[in-house]
């Protein structure tokens, strides 16, 4: 993890979706090469935090910077290029689609995209899938793989995971995290949004608690031992 300037940094952050105004001031950071995670009931602004970051709410203010530069103004295909990937929760399959045409689909915004194959050694059920499987006929599990994969093709290296085990069988969640811990391992930046606590509990290097739309506390992961009754309070753990 990187000491010096942060690759996402996040200000005074408010936003809203027509007249709600949702995020009121959300203060975080993300330094390279780190999983930093977002926790909160439901209903907290943890996903609209993600959205906000990518320009996709109606109107945002605040300060969103990546690498440095201020992106607060711009829109979410000039922020993409930045080297920023969104995974939401819904996936966005196209269900018409076979697994590598899923894969195939998303434009390369940065130099630097897994190659196919890689992405097969992350999730090796896509690859049982490659052939003919269209996005209808997969396991929700083997769907969030498919949505995490195509992200990976855009040469994005900060990557907005958004509820990625939501739904999903033991064994699965178990697949999905030791993906998280491979593409940390590969270099790659997360911001992980995650209501199963004790998922994220075990990736992340640092918790921001979210609530009514701003950050209440956080925590390193060494400290969650030592305040588990705090936390236990703040999520309803």
């Amino acid at each position: 993890m990187s000491d010096g300037t942060p690759i996402l940094e996040v200000e005074n952050l408010h936003a809203w979706y027509g007249e709600s105004h949702i995020l009121h001031g959300i203060d975080f950071s993300v330094h390279e090469g780190e999983v930093v995670s977002l926790l909160g009931r439901n209903g907290a602004g943890k996903t609209t935090t993600l959205r906000a970051i990518m320009g996709l709410v109606g109107r945002r203010e605040g300060s969103i910077r990546l690498n440095g530069e201020e992106t607060i103004g711009l829109k979410p295909d000039k922020i993409a290029r930045r080297g920023i990937a969104y995974c939401p929760e819904e996936r966005g399959i196209f269900a018409s689609l076979t697994v590598k045409e899923n894969l195939l689909l998303p434009p390369q915004v940065q130099e630097g995209g897994l190659p196919l194959e890689e992405i097969y050694e992350l999730f090796p059920n896509l690859k049982e899938r490659l052939s003919g499987a269209s996005g209808t006929r997969l396991s929700g599990g083997e769907q969030q793989m498919l949505a995490i994969g195509r992200i990976l093709r855009t040469g994005a290296r900060l990557l907005l995971l958004d509820e990625p085990t939501e739904g999903l069988a033991p064994v699965i969640v178990q697949q999905i995290g030791r993906s998280v811990r491979r593409l940390q391992e590969l270099g790659f930046t997360i911001l992980l949004v995650e209501q199963n606590f004790h998922f994220a509990a075990r990736l992340a290097d640092r918790h921001y608690i979210v609530e009514h739309g701003h950050v209440v506390d956080n925590y390193k992961r060494a400290d969650i031992k030592e305040r588990m009754d705090e936390l236990n309070e703040l999520l309803g753990v």
